[in-house]
């Protein structure tokens, strides 16, 4: 029989060991008795409001999934997703699902700037009194 050589390659952890503080670092103050920090407010995403919106006037017009779908010549489950805010929708999806609800690519993207707006104005103030920034025309980021 062979005799094998021990094993000796180095183990590496898959999770590093938890962090201890350093003891000499002063403890976080404590808010005050029966007070919680105020959370700031989340942002909404694009893909939210987009969604949205595009249910919003689909319901409206008094339309099925099905029905917008065919006539965006997207598959119903997809657009379904969009609607929800699964699924960040490309430009030509977005172009199609709205030139299928008889608005423009441009009215859509002022509709979701307007529930951007109210979105915003529900959360006037960030965390230590900061207003938030009022866009009076259409922002958009790539």
């Amino acid at each position: 029989m062979s005799e094998r050589a021990p094993n000796r390659a180095p183990v590496i952890p898959l999770r590093p060991p938890a962090a201890r503080p350093a003891p000499s670092r002063p403890a976080p103050e404590r808010p005050a008795q029966g007070r919680t920090p105020a959370a700031a407010p989340r942002e909404p995403l694009w893909r939210d409001l987009v969604g949205d919106v595009l249910r919003r006037e689909r319901q409206a017009q008094e339309r099925t999934l099905q029905d917008v779908a065919d006539a965006a010549r997207i598959s119903m489950p997809y657009l379904s997703e969009v609607e929800r805010g699964r699924k960040e929708a490309s430009s030509e999806i977005l172009a199609a699902a709205a030139q299928a609800l008889g608005i423009g690519l441009g009215d859509l993207l002022s509709l979701v700037q307007d529930e951007l707006a109210r979105t915003a104005a529900r959360g006037a103030v960030r965390g230590r009194g900061t207003p938030v920034p009022r866009h009076g025309g259409l922002c958009l980021a790539a």
